[in-house]
């Protein structure tokens, strides 16, 4: 019998034997990819607003409890108990704070909801958010919630840190302060502090920031969000433009708010006057 030499090929029969297991691993491998690419869009789709495991909260996905609500017939259209929204719009969600009228309490008696990448939002606002959230997925753009509530300490190391890297610059302290007000608000004047307002940006895999905030900024009011600081009202929020920023105020005032095209000091004034 001729003995094969090493590394000689064997017979036919033997070496499709030999590459069966590794086609079966690599149709495993291929499943698994194809499974892995299915399912990641309902990952992504509850992971900003669904509490990570251990945080007490219900991790329910948010149109079940909807459902179980009554606001959700027919899927996520943003359509609330309106009767209900006004009523709740006078008692919590239309305070106002801005430079020049600070909170009424410190925020921490403010009832949070813990998200899957650990930003914080005020219970009430929870359901909105993540309905809005689910839209916009559904629309083809994938935002993320930047940064939540905010304790007071919280702010007041943001603010001092955005002081500090303008005298890093050069600025004077007069300078600095002045400069840093523009884009970060003294501490108990932040509506990060209400827990009502949340920073929102891009993934950056899916979606860019432009078309995060062009939807919200067009969709955003039916869920009860306002983009907060306009570019042409900034000497009336007293803060510069900041496309990423979302405060809820309900979706009756959201509404009023996106159609006449006004900021929310000019509609509590006009309601204020109307009353």
């Amino acid at each position: 019998m001729e003995k094969r030499r090493y590394g000689q090929k064997s017979n036919g029969k033997k070496r499709n034997r030999n590459k069966g297991p590794m086609i079966l691993l690599f149709v495993i491998f291929l499943a698994a990819a194809v499974f892995f690419a299915s399912s990641r869009g309902k990952r992504e789709n509850i992971s900003v607003a669904l509490p990570p495991e251990g945080s007490g909260i219900s991790e329910r996905s948010m149109t079940e409890e909807n459902t179980e609500e009554g606001n959700t017939e027919g899927g996520n259209t943003g359509e609330w108990d309106l009767e209900g929204d006004r009523e709740n719009e006078e008692k919590w969600c239309l305070e106002l704070v801005n430079r020049w009228n600070p909170m009424k309490t410190d925020g921490s008696e403010v009832e949070t909801v813990t998200l899957s990448n650990g930003e914080r939002v005020d219970t009430r606002i929870y359901p909105q958010l993540q309905s809005m959230f689910d839209a916009a997925r559904q629309s083809g753009v994938y935002p993320i919630v930047a940064s939540g509530f905010r304790t007071r300490s919280e702010q007041e190391e943001i603010y001092y840190e955005k002081i500090s890297a303008y005298e890093a610059e050069g600025y004077s302290d007069a300078e600095a302060k002045e400069e840093a007000e523009r884009w970060v608000a003294v501490p108990g004047t932040s509506e990060h502090q209400l827990g009502l307002a949340v920073d929102i940006n891009a993934d950056g895999i899916y979606s860019t920031g432009d078309q995060v905030y062009t939807w919200l900024a067009e969709n955003a009011h039916k869920f009860g969000f306002i983009y907060r600081y306009p570019s042409d009202k900034t000497e009336i929020t007293g803060v510069a433009n900041e496309p990423w920023h979302y405060r809820y105020v309900g979706v009756t005032a959201a509404g009023e708010i996106h159609r006449q095209g006004i900021c929310l000091e000019e509609y509590l004034a006009e309601t204020k006057g109307m009353s």
